[in-house]
């Protein structure tokens, strides 16, 4: 069981009444996090990797410590496989546009990814000639592992695919496609943004050779990120840009780049986001990631069982929790999902998300919502209170609707 009132207590933002119910976009971040960061700023603020002076000494220490708990965090084999990012986007686009595409390379994607995670193999369609086959989700988000043995051929070099939905939350059996990609020499990546901050990850056991994720949706700070690359797979990725750190040596006609990860991160990276990632990473350890994931599902299940007899409303997704994480989409008849989300804040301080959430083939043309839908997405500071206040709310707005 967690201890919610007293987590409660590091997020000073609760203070003011709101029910954060967004997580799935953005988390909070506690003020252990904030005092870590500032911990730099004000005790150590210099630039790492460039100095023998002792401010920066003890800047790249606390960077490097950094990534070796991202390493921990996802059971990397070696700190060297952790590349610095901004945010899942890049990490993913960092693949997308450091491999070598010739015409007639095939991808395998979804229709249920997330547009970081579909968009960019479109665009090497158009730019090499890449051929991209899309797998079809089900209406309740679930991927069918035959379709992935008649997508997936000799021919393709990469399956890229969320782990977790961010519509729907429902989890993708990624060590199985995972088998079927490596049998056919693909290499698998994988969106981890909505799982790496909710599950215990072990990306020996996923057997993925990408892994991207986001620092803001873990309790971190924006604008951090990281990007797991298989190590035997390092030089196989050219950097998205290079100069400053990313060098071992230059002369006038040439140059030789760094060994990873500093070949990947050119220029002065996001130190004081880099370490305060690191202290999310053990805030969340501290609280253990299978009693987060408890909590969620409890919590979740709350608001689908609520909402579920309510007239007019309209559930996304599996029944089947088994196959689920904190997060519940729905609509409510007669009323835009823009209306529905503006009417909670208003009337009861709910913070929720509302639209195609950044998945618009999938909401729009699998789930059949044409103005999107309303999504809540719970993590480890929601309690009970804010759930039974959100379904309360809910039923009076679909009683007035109709």
């Amino acid at each position: 069981m967690l201890e919610i009132p007293r987590l409660r207590e590091d997020f000073p933002i609760l203070r003011s009444g709101i029910i954060y119910l967004d997580n799935a976009a953005s988390s909070l971040t506690p003020e252990p996090v904030l005092q870590k960061m500032m911990e730099f700023y004000h005790e150590y603020r210099a630039n790492i990797e460039r100095g023998v002076y002792r401010l920066s000494q003890k800047a790249s220490e606390e960077y490097d410590r950094a990534r070796h708990k991202m390493a921990d965090f996802i059971r990397a084999r070696s700190d060297r496989e952790i590349v610095m990012t901004r945010n899942t986007t890049e990490g993913i686009n960092l693949v997308a546009n450091g491999s070598e595409w010739q015409k007639g390379d095939r991808i395998v994607t979804t229709l249920l990814e997330h547009h970081s995670n579909f968009i960019v193999w479109l665009r090497l369609r158009k730019r090499f000639g890449a051929q991209v086959d899309i797998v079809r989700p089900s209406t309740e988000g679930l991927l069918n592992l035959d379709e992935f043995e008649t997508a997936i051929t000799d021919n393709t070099r990469l399956v890229a695919i969320t782990h977790v939905s961010n519509v729907l939350g429902t989890v993708t059996p990624i060590r199985e496609i995972a088998d079927i990609a490596h049998d056919h020499g693909a290499r698998v990546l994988v969106d981890g943004a909505q799982s790496v901050p909710h599950m215990p990850m072990d990306v020996s056991k996923l057997d993925c050779d990408f892994l991207a994720f986001s620092g803001h949706k873990m309790l971190g700070p924006t604008g951090i990120g990281c990007l797991y690359v298989r190590e035997e797979l390092l030089n196989e990725i050219e950097p998205l840009s290079i100069g400053g750190s990313t060098i071992e040596d230059v002369t006038s006609d040439d140059y030789t780049l760094a060994p990873s990860p500093m070949r990947f991160e050119g220029g002065t990276p996001a130190i004081a986001e880099a370490i305060g990632l690191g202290a999310a990473i053990d805030y969340l350890r501290d609280i253990g990631l299978e009693a987060i994931a408890e909590h969620e599902k409890v919590l979740s299940q709350m608001i689908h069982r609520g909402l579920s007899p309510i007239k007019g409303i309209k559930l996304f997704g599996p029944v089947d929790w088994n196959n689920r994480t904190g997060i519940v989409s729905f609509n409510i008849d007669g009323l835009n999902p823009h209306d529905v989300a503006l009417a909670l804040d208003v009337s009861s301080n709910i913070m929720v998300r509302s639209g195609f959430h950044c998945a618009m083939p999938f909401v729009r043309d699998i789930l059949g919502a044409r103005q999107g839908c309303v999504r809540a997405s719970t993590y480890l500071y929601n309690n009970a209170e804010e759930v039974e206040r959100l379904i309360k709310t809910v039923e009076e707005m679909s009683r007035t609707s109709t």
